[in-house]
């Protein structure tokens, strides 16, 4: 596992899967090939951590995925609290189950950023509920592939 910024042990091509780890669901994206573009896979409903384990690792192969991108919530101040520490552990977890780089990247304001954008776009209550987590994962996962793509 590594921070964002080191991703030395990454393929250079090959789909990355993007996921948002909330305390109920998991939000899954994944990406092109070429790491172009993200796009919004699945929302998982979280139950026990084997279950959620083996549902993201039949997307891993589904999908031909070479690497995660976990968003890590940060506190406003760039600081980790409980919920960064949360996601350490599951990766951390999960890391014993795959041998893929698990990568983090900083989802400062992701999920608000995407509930702006159903809100701005008029999608009713219901719907955002059913989608911004993969949406929120597809945030995340297209910022790690914009910066791969400015500092490879």
């Amino acid at each position: 596992m590594s921070d964002a910024l080191s991703i030395a042990g990454l393929p250079p091509t090959g789909k990355l899967l993007g996921l948002d780890l909330g305390t109920k669901t998991i939000g899954v994206a994944v990406s092109d090939g070429m790491r172009y573009s993200a796009t919004p896979l699945e929302t998982i409903q979280r139950t026990k951590f084997t279950a959620d384990a083996v549902r993201l690792l039949e997307l891993i192969n589904e999908n031909a995925a070479v690497a995660l991108v976990l968003g890590l919530p940060l506190n406003m101040d760039g600081s980790e609290g409980p919920r960064a520490q949360s996601t350490r552990t599951f990766a951390r977890n999960l890391s014993q189950k795959t041998p893929l780089a698990i990568l983090f990247w900083d989802e400062r304001l992701s999920t608000s950023a995407v509930t702006r954008m159903l809100i701005e776009a008029d999608t009713r209550r219901d719907k955002r509920a059913e989608v911004v987590d993969k949406l929120a994962a597809s945030y995340i996962l297209q910022g790690f592939l914009d910066r791969l793509r400015i500092n490879p």
